[in-house]
């Protein structure tokens, strides 16, 4: 048997152990935010801390490694926005698509705050989002169907409500965050107003819940 031969199953081992922990690590930064550690991801993932140093050298490599396949999707999404033939609906696609982003991955905002530090692939896809977003954006300017003066730059901060909303409501009610969300497309979107609210308020319990679990 060559010394190719041995090798190869030791190779398989380290793929198979490098895709455990990024997706361990998507799942637990999603859950529970970047305050997570290695070793609270090497745990999660039954794999040694040693094992999880030996793919990444620290956090914010592994953060980094994630940061591609998130900036990815968001471009994926931006593509499939972009191909609606209706200009108001691209953008409320877009729209609905990053907020679900962020209410599935409750470290999306901390991780896209870090690309501009990042390798410059990655700076190369956040580019490459603001300007498929943008031009989303002028059609539907041009179409006069946006609020005067939107932006893409008005999207972080749009998100992250959407988010407190989600990151506080998900225990009792994993979809409370889409009635505001619609809430906040239909204020960027005028001219939809006749059609009815997703969802229902929450109750008086399910508020207090919330309001809590900020604090």
């Amino acid at each position: 048997m060559s010394t190719t031969d041995l090798e190869r199953p030791l190779r398989a081992d380290a793929a198979r152990n490098r895709e455990l922990i990024l997706q361990t690590a998507r799942k637990c930064f999603a859950e529970r935010g970047l305050s997570v550690t290695l070793n609270d991801i090497a745990h999660e993932a039954g794999v040694g801390v040693g094992t999880v140093y030996r793919r990444f050298a620290d956090k914010d490599s592994l953060i980094e490694a994630l940061l591609a396949t998130k900036f990815e999707a968001m471009n994926d999404a931006a593509a499939r926005a972009a191909d609606e033939v209706d200009p108001r609906e691209a953008l409320r696609v877009y729209l609905m698509g990053v907020f679900e982003f962020r209410a599935r991955d409750r470290a999306l905002a901390d991780a896209i705050v870090r690309a501009g530090k990042a390798r410059p692939s990655i700076v190369q896809e956040r580019d490459r989002l603001e300007t498929q977003v943008s031009a989303i954006i002028r059609r539907a300017e041009a179409a006069g169907v946006v609020r005067v003066g939107f932006d893409y730059r008005d999207l972080p901060m749009l998100t992250s409500m959407v988010g407190a909303v989600a990151d506080s409501t998900r225990a009792h009610d994993p979809n409370a965050w889409r009635r505001y969300a619609e809430v906040l497309i239909e204020g960027v979107l005028p001219g939809g107003t006749d059609v009815p609210m997703t969802g229902t308020p929450l109750d008086r319990e399910s508020i207090e819940r919330a309001l809590h679990a900020q604090n």
